[in-house]
Formats: C-alpha cells, sequence, structure tokens
C-alpha cells in the first residue's frame, strides 16, 4: 500500500509540475491572441478528446504524466504558415517572449506560493541556512529559527584520558566540574592547570540521557576534539510578508543552486563522461518521492517546491528545445530584425530534444546504478 501511496504521489508531482508549466503557455498565448490547438494531460497517443473550449481541444493521453500545449504555426516548417494570422510566429516578439517564459514563471510562482505557506503555517527551516554555520547564527538571530548550539565530541582519541574511562564519541558535552561549555574554546579554558575533571556528557536519542565521567588529563588535555553543533533546530512561525520574503530568498537560492549543479553537470560529463553526485533523474526523483511521503504531507511539499524551482531553472536555459533556448531564436530576430531560417530553428530544436533525451537515459542509468 505504501509503495501504491508513493507511486500515485510521484506521477501527481510531476504531472502537477509540467502541467501548471503549460498552462502558463496557454494562458499566456490566449492573452496575446495566440491560437491553442490543443492542450493535452499525458503525452501521446491520445486516448480521447474531452472537450473544446474557445477553439483549443483539450486531450487526454496515454503517457501518464506531464502534458504539452501545441500552438498554431509552432511548428511549420514553411514561413507563411509559421507566420499565418493567429500562429505563435505572427504574434509580435513581446508576445512571444511571454508565452516563452510564462511557463518558468508559472513554476516559480507554485514554488513561491508553496514555501510562503511552509514558512508562515508549517514552521519550516529554510533550506539555505543549512550551508554553514554562520548563516545558522545569522539566522537564529534575525528572529529566522529557534537555534540552541552545543559542543559535540567529534573524535575521541585512542590511548587518551577521555578514551581509557569511555567517553562517547559523539555525544554532547554539557559541563565541565558543573560549568557550563557553551563554546569549543571553553574546554582547553576549564581544563587549564587541571589533571582531573569531570565531564558531563549528553547522549541517546535527542541526546536525554546524561552521563558523568572523570576524566584523567595530560596537559590540560582529554584527548578529544570538540566543535560546535546545532543541538536544536526548529522554524518560527512568521506572518505572511515576511514568510514571503523568506521564499523569495529561499527561491533564488534554490534556483542558483540547480543552476550551477546543470553547470557541474556537462562539466563533469565534458571532462569525465560521467554524471557528478547529487544529479538525479526520474529514478531518482521517485525516491525522494516515496521518502518524502513516509514523512508527511509537509515534506512532499517541499519536494514539490524544489522540483517546480528547478523545472524553471532548467526550462530557461539557453539550450535547443527548452524554452530559454527557443527565446534565443526570437531575440536573434529582434536583433537583426528579421526571421531565422525555420529549417536551422526546427533542426537545432530537434537536435536538442534528441541531445536532452540522451542525457536522460543516461542520468536514469545513473541512478539505477546508484540503487545497487
Amino acid at each position: 500500500m505504501a509503495f501504491f501511496f508513493s507511486a500515485l504521489a510521484f506521477l501527481l508531482l510531476l504531472s502537477v509540475l509540467i502541467l501548471i508549466h503549460e498552462w502558463g503557455h496557454y494562458m499566456a498565448a490566449k492573452m496575446t491572441g495566440v491560437v491553442v490547438e490543443e492542450f493535452g494531460a499525458g503525452l501521446p497517443p491520445r486516448i480521447l478528446h474531452l472537450f473544446t473550449r474557445k477553439g483549443t481541444q483539450f486531450t487526454l493521453n496515454w503517457i501518464p504524466f506531464g502534458g504539452f500545449v501545441r500552438l498554431k504555426g509552432e511548428n511549420a516548417i514553411d514561413l507563411a504558415q509559421s507566420r499565418a494570422p493567429g500562429s505563435f510566429g505572427a504574434a509580435s516578439i513581446p508576445s512571444r517572449i511571454l508565452i516563452l517564459c510564462a511557463g518558468v514563471f508559472m513554476n516559480f510562482l507554485l514554488a513561491l506560493s508553496i514555501l510562503t505557506v511552509g514558512f508562515s503555517v508549517g514552521k519550516w527551516v529554510p533550506l539555505s541556512v543549512y550551508t554553514s554555520l554562520e548563516r545558522l547564527e545569522s539566522a537564529a538571530e534575525r528572529g529566522i529559527i529557534d537555534l540552541q548550539l552545543a559542543v559535540r565530541i567529534e573524535d575521541v582519541l585512542s590511548g587518551g584520558g577521555a578514551a581509557k574511562i569511555g567517553v562517547p564519541e559523539g555525544g554532547i558535552l554539557a559541563r565541565i566540574d558543573g560549568e557550563p561549555v557553551l563554546m569549543p574554546e571553553d574546554v582547553m579554558r576549564m581544563q587549564e592547570g587541571k589533571w582531573r575533571v569531570q565531564y558531563t556528557v549528553l547522549t541517546g536519542e535527542e541526546y536525554a540521557e546524561e552521563q558523568t565521567f572523570n576524566v584523567v588529563l595530560a596537559d590540560g588535555e582529554a584527548g578529544v576534539s570538540v566543535s560546535l553543533f546545532p543541538l536544536r533546530l526548529a522554524g518560527l512561525p512568521h506572518s505572511l510578508p515576511r514568510a514571503f520574503v523568506l521564499a523569495l530568498e529561499e527561491s533564488w537560492h534554490l534556483m542558483v543552486q540547480t543552476t550551477y549543479g546543470i553547470g557541474q553537470l556537462f562539466l563533469s560529463l565534458a571532462q569525465h563522461g560521467t554524471v557528478p553526485e547529487g544529479i538525479s533523474g526520474i529514478v531518482g526523483i521517485a525516491q525522494y518521492t516515496h521518502i518524502s511521503v513516509q514523512e508527511g504531507l509537509g515534506a512532499y511539499l517541499r519536494l514539490v517546491a524544489l522540483l517546480s524551482l528547478s523545472l524553471a531553472a532548467l526550462n530557461i536555459l539557453p539550450f535547443p528545445a527548452l524554452d530559454g533556448g527557443r527565446l534565443i531564436f526570437v531575440i536573434a530576430e529582434l536583433v537583426h530584425r528579421r526571421p531565422i531560417n525555420r529549417k536551422v530553428e526546427i533542426v537545432t530544436n530537434g537536435i536538442g530534444f534528441i541531445m536532452l533525451i540522451l542525457l536522460l537515459l543516461l542520468i536514469t542509468y545513473h541512478d539505477i546504478l546508484t540503487l545497487f
């Protein structure tokens, strides 16, 4: 049953993200007078024609995720057909730019809406603050998160006084001789000039268990390495305006990270012919969906927002067959003041589409290998 719900959530996730994207193209086309010949739920072949509304056929298709819009003259090779009244090519350049960017905007808007609700009602912690301890402390000072730092025992050195009496690695060093330990540098100060100290260490689930150890020192050292650790990290409820600002910051951070990841993918493929760690395809997304479903609605919605931003960042890239690649041809027409050769445009986008499919297959193959 859990597998069934995860599979359903996976299909719903991909379908919603792509249909929202295509709905943006559809609405922008309608606003600018471009004829939308078909709005398809799922990918061809077609199962059935649902209805026709204002000249647009709404259809249901066999491949059960995603969707598409088919604009008049969009794939016409003949220049006259591509520029016929009501066609995409006949629209003004600002209108075509609006249509091409509308899908990306809708994905961004979806993510922004989810994140705003998450930061206001769901008490989410922004992912962007996890990048460093300094960012965590800054976020806590700004009232974005609830943070309690502690000193964690990262390593217990063999042969040292702490190791001899079983001081646990990974525990929280709460007190030395009854005095609270707040920062890593407190440890050396509290042990200076002493030959024995008492450690109070928090262990167990959520560090709820307290243990004491009488540690013999050598030159003021117990044989442990310590570091700051976020003992408590939780989100706080925010007003809608502040949640919206946090959502904008988070969206920008995630878009930049996604773009950087795509750049690293192409760099790794060019240099080594391999897919770098952290890049996932359909199989990886299915895994993340299953995990998020197990963790609850909040985790699932956060994944939807993350993938919606990833889809927006991917589509706006100036790569053939993507919205950003098609945008380049429109801008080129604006610069040269004449239409670009239709055969060149169609062939370029066709090659780009094939390259994207091959890239998707390669990433999926990498996903499958990581399963084993």
